[in-house]
């Protein structure tokens, strides 16, 4: 099972070599076989790699991450095929109801709300009685909107009054970052599992690649949003980059188990795959938020 996410932040040339990545720095040379992969985030502009060695990485399903001169997240590799029957699953996708894509958006936001419950403080008394009645009232296709008055109350409770999600400062640059990280692992649990990214649940932006992965994300954004609590960023650099690529590598509880995030996330995803096609929302399963 793949669970390394593997960041390479300085000059190197990264190859391929009898189902191993290669990694050449001036000092040394590493290997790391491809099936203890799930994602390759390369983190400087000074890398070079070989079409090989990126062919290979998409038939492991791989997910690769390219950052900018700033290294901030640019672009991600997005194979083709990711199953073997895909077109079967994109036929599945197309013909999924509205009513069933209502219910379970109403549960994937329930479960978004109750987590984000979890991360306020236990002394937030009033908040967190607001957040328990936004996530029982919500309803299919969340159209009274439980989910913004619940964000509201949410982050201004954790970062201040003063926040909003639309400034630009070190703290929103931390959620970004790990919402992008976020973002690119449904990326590749969508198309490892045979569907396509752009046809989602609820999200419907004809400009967005992404929409499948935008409405999958949701309840795992709290565990983001816990870490940029956590880690109190003054600055935004290559540290505070790394504790977040981290955190999915960390363990998380998912129906009574320890799982790394990046294997959750997979289970999760399959289990909301299998809500639509089977249009039952009790086959869904939502991680459990310990602190």
């Amino acid at each position: 099972m793949s669970w390394r996410i593997v960041v390479i932040e300085s000059k190197a040339k990264l190859d391929y070599k009898m189902d191993y990545l290669v990694v050449r720095t001036e000092n040394k040379t590493s290997r790391i076989h491809l099936s203890e992969i799930s994602t390759l985030i390369i983190g400087s502009t000074a890398v070079s790699l070989t079409a090989y060695l990126l062919a290979e990485m998409m038939k492991n399903k791989i997910k690769v991450i390219f950052c900018d001169e700033k290294k901030n997240p640019l672009l991600e590799t997005c194979g083709y095929y990711g199953s073997h029957d895909t077109s079967a699953k994109v036929r599945l996708q197309v013909k999924w109801s509205d009513s069933i894509k209502g219910d379970v958006w109403r549960e994937i936001i329930r479960a978004k709300i109750n987590g984000q419950r979890a991360v306020l403080p236990d002394d937030a008394i009033d908040e967190l009685a607001l957040l328990s009645s936004y996530a029982s009232d919500v309803q299919a296709n969340d159209i009274t909107n439980r989910e913004g008055h619940a964000a509201k109350v949410y982050f201004n409770t954790l970062f201040g009054k003063e926040f909003s999600r639309s400034d630009e400062n070190v703290t929103n640059a931390a959620l970004n970052y790990g919402y992008s990280l976020l973002l690119s692992s449904f990326n590749r649990e969508v198309v490892a599992a045979g569907y396509i990214t752009q046809i989602g649940i609820h999200h419907d932006n004809m400009f967005n690649r992404f929409n499948l992965s935008c409405d999958l994300m949701e309840p795992f954004r709290p565990f983001v949003d816990r870490k940029v609590l956590e880690l109190k960023p003054q600055k935004f650099e290559q540290q505070e980059k790394l504790e977040l690529v981290n955190l999915l590598n960390q363990y998380v509880s998912f129906e009574g188990n320890k799982q790394y995030m990046n294997n959750a996330l997979r289970l999760y995803a399959h289990s909301v795959f299998n809500a639509l096609n089977e249009q039952d929302v009790s086959e869904l399963k939502f991680p459990t938020y310990e602190l």
